[in-house]
């Protein structure tokens, strides 16, 4: 007899076929998604040449915090209002669909306007009135694992945003704390054939907040696709030694351009396939 699960809508035993959803033209769950772009939007400049430089890779999807949440309240806390129109405004020239966190409700109006996937970070996971508005919106939301919970209350909180009509829920693995330091996070790469297992909702990893270590978010984004991942998010930044959040884990652009190849190649092997392509010719600077 299958053990009882105390969530439904999120279970696999309720919807048996995977949920795949299109966004930017990409289909959500059934091909390889591939989401990048700085942690943080720190300027014009920088986004733009981000952007420009993802989209002539054919990356679809752009991330960057407007508004992050940080440890320390004397931490770069985002650009907020001004750095959604920027996101909007380089994502729009460049053909890319644009993925950055919500923090609270009364931001909802806001983002909504701005983003095409609202990300609840790993601090906001069981937040649960967000969570129920978040519901009620017709908008994607990419849901991270919180820092300590475990897959059961990682599905749980995915279950009240679909308790309220929403259905387009990706589940993202972002590492959890463990007794180890020489990680800033272990990424869990077991939660994602586990979760897949238990649900039908897409799962991808963020190698960069689940290693905090540039050299090691290439090996963990293998890791994570062979696993069963249906996609990544990697922080790139065009200058990470002068990134303003998170530059030590942050790709250079040129690394993370050498690596779309062998995941491509990868990707075929397991019989799906990225929406980008491995060659790109350089980027030309304005």
């Amino acid at each position: 007899m299958s053990k009882r699960v105390p969530y439904q809508l999120v279970s696999r035993s309720w919807k048996p076929e995977p949920t795949t959803f299109t966004v930017n033209g990409v289909e959500i769950g059934k091909e390889l998604m591939m989401i990048a772009g700085p942690c943080a939007v720190e300027n014009e400049e920088q986004i733009f040449t981000i952007t420009e430089f993802l989209s002539k890779l054919n990356i679809k999807f752009l991330r960057g915090g407007a508004y992050k949440p940080r440890t320390s309240p004397y931490s770069f806390q985002g650009l907020k209002s001004e750095g959604l129109k920027l996101m909007r405004r380089a994502a729009d020239k460049f053909g890319m669909a644009v993925v950055t966190e919500i923090m609270s409700i009364d931001k909802i109006d806001e983002l909504v306007q701005y983003a095409d996937i609202l990300q609840v970070g790993t601090r906001n996971m069981q937040n649960y009135p967000l969570l129920r508005a978040l519901g009620k919106i017709n908008k994607p939301v990419l849901l991270k694992r919180g820092m300590s919970n475990t897959i059961e209350e990682w599905l749980l909180a995915a279950e009240y945003i679909l308790s309220g009509g929403n259905s387009k829920v990706i589940l993202c693995e972002r590492g959890i704390r463990t007794f180890e330091t020489a990680t800033r996070n272990t990424l869990d790469i077991s939660a994602v054939p586990m979760a897949k297992s238990l649900s039908h909702l897409p799962v991808i990893i963020d190698p960069s907040q689940g290693t905090g270590a540039r050299d090691m978010v290439v090996p963990m984004s293998r890791a994570g696709i062979a696993a069963g991942a249906d996609g990544l998010i990697i922080e790139v930044h065009n200058q990470p030694e002068e990134a303003l959040s998170d530059g030590d884990q942050s790709l250079y652009l040129d690394q993370f351009q050498e690596m779309l190849g062998p995941l491509s190649k990868m990707a075929n092997v397991l019989n799906k396939s990225f929406d980008f392509q491995a060659e790109v010719s350089q980027v030309e600077n304005n």
